[in-house]
């Protein structure tokens, strides 16, 4: 099914990306090692063909895929400090937990939080608001400096779950 003419097999595209190396065993683990996935790498920051691939994600899901699981796979704010870092992700969390993907897009732009996954995480919110989805739930937040102790460059991680 070509749900997005702009969608291309393209093998390079995930050579330097590493998100699906971490996500796998999880999915194994949930579905089993014959769990079946569609890795998508995204390669624009433009919003509206962001909401275009988001559109064509939650077409292929209601035609094919009903009780499929979308994953979307970002850090959030990367090597400022930790109360700027929590500052900024808050405020893209926030649009997250709104299920507003169009404010997750403005907010990134306007605060220049260096999130490096925000774009998929306004597809999976597209896709998911066409899906009926209309809940997210903050698992855990927390920044590397809670590991490192070193408070000054730190990169800010949040577990969300979308239901």
């Amino acid at each position: 099914m070509q749900a997005d003419a702009d969608l291309e097999d393209d093998i390079d595209a995930h050579r330097y990306e590493h998100a699906i190396e971490v996500q796998l065993p999880f999915l194994q683990y949930i579905g089993g090692s014959s769990v079946q996935f569609v890795p998508i790498t995204v390669g624009t920051i433009n919003l509206q063909r962001l909401k275009a691939l988001g559109r064509a994600i939650a077409k292929v899901i209601q035609t094919v895929a009903p009780q499929a699981l979308i994953v979307a796979s970002s850090d959030m704010n990367h090597y400022e400090s930790d109360a700027v870092t929590r500052v900024k992700d808050s405020k893209a969390i926030d649009q997250i937990l709104a299920m507003n993907p169009e404010g997750l897009y403005e907010v990134v732009g306007r605060e220049n939080i260096s999130m490096c996954g925000y774009g998929p995480a306004v597809v999976m919110l597209t896709a998911a608001n066409i899906l009926g989805v209309s809940k997210a739930e903050l698992v855990r937040y927390a920044t590397s400096g809670e590991a490192s102790l070193d408070f000054d460059h730190v990169v800010g991680y949040a577990g969300i779950i979308v239901s």
